[in-house]
């Protein structure tokens, strides 16, 4: 790769387009032996072969040397911002990472500590994407709404420090469960803390986990009275009125806003509901509250989903349902992410 590297930087020197093109030609065909054998940076067969294929389709000299001394950066420098670890000088390379606004996710991934078996939790395709977007390894995550710990087993995959609060204690038991499968290569911690997220003292528990402000918060509260969580009073779920819901959702924002770090990130995940005969937008009234409060709307994300466990195997009911009362069946929920 040194070697590949130190022929790109004279082929910047020569000034005849079919010289230049013979020698990435040449390039082309050895180079691929000794990828990754030399340079901390790695870079894929396909995306290399894409590159050369770039550099030889160009007309004129000038861009030929553009492309070519883009190649030699990406091999040679990472640029990174303050809040990911994406090279943007390989920025090609993400092609994993969703940059639409519109999330088509398949199947929910099912390895390792994930399962579906908790009525309400979310796809980890959903704090992986945000995750590996919003922050950067040994930075810190709370997750207000922890479930059966989806958030907290993404942190330990990617290397995330993770603090996850969670009000009914089977919850609890079942996440820790979920995270303690989990392997966690990068040693980090994952804190769970039994508790109504409305009203926990929170700097006092980041001051145990000795750090005073988290980098990224994460929130999947109840779609109000959708699903049904347990009979706890605190438990937004059980809230009588979609003003009640609001109003308890809106004192977590306030007890949360201090910790999150300036210029960092807020995601909420959340869906609408439809009540006698009458669609309710709760995403966009939860959107609202967060924005009463200082934040700066960053996106609004629609993510899909096909089946949910409250209508399985219904799909036929739901569409004559539809028919019949002239509204359209929910396939989609809402990601809206934040800036401080």
């Amino acid at each position: 790769m040194k070697l590949l590297i130190k022929k790109l930087s004279k082929l910047q020197k020569i000034d005849s387009l079919d010289l230049i093109k013979n020698e990435i030609e040449s390039l082309k065909s050895k180079a691929l032996k000794s990828i990754g054998n030399s340079t901390d940076i790695f870079i894929t067969k396909e995306k290399l072969l894409s590159d050369f294929d770039q550099i030889l389709s160009t007309k004129t000299t000038a861009r030929t040397k553009y492309y070519i001394s883009r190649l030699e950066k990406s091999l040679t420098k990472i640029k990174t911002n303050k809040i990911n670890e994406i090279n943007l000088n390989r920025w090609k390379e993400y092609d994993d990472i969703i940059t639409d606004s519109l999330w088509i996710i398949g199947k929910r991934d099912k390895t390792g500590a994930h399962n579906g078996a908790y009525w309400g939790n979310f796809v980890p395709q959903i704090p992986n994407q945000l995750l590996r977007r919003f922050t950067k390894k040994n930075d810190w995550i709370l997750d207000t709404f922890l479930g059966s710990g989806t958030t907290l087993i993404e942190c330990k995959r990617l290397g995330r420090n993770g603090i996850g609060v969670e009000l009914l204690s089977n919850v609890v038991k079942l996440a820790k469960e979920n995270i303690d499968r989990e392997d966690n290569p990068y040693k980090v911690k994952t804190e769970i803390i039994k508790g109504d997220s409305t009203k926990i003292d929170f700097k006092n528990e980041l001051n145990k986990a000795g750090v005073k402000n988290v980098q990224f918060i994460i929130m999947h509260p109840p779609y109000w009275d959708i699903i049904k969580f347990s009979k706890n009073k605190n438990d937004l779920s059980n809230s009588k009125t979609m003003e009640g819901f609001l109003k308890s959702f809106g004192k977590i924002i306030d007890n949360t806003y201090s910790l999150l770090q300036n210029g960092r990130y807020l995601a909420i995940v959340i869906g609408d509901k439809y009540s006698s005969g009458e669609w309710i937008p709760l995403g966009f009234y939860t959107m609202q509250e967060v924005m009463k409060r200082g934040y700066k709307l960053k996106s609004t994300i629609v993510k899909n989903f096909d089946e949910t466990k409250g209508k399985m195997k219904q799909k036929e009911l739901w569409r004559y349902r539809a028919l019949a009362g002239g509204f359209y069946i929910f396939k989609h929920e809402y990601i809206f992410i934040f800036q401080k």
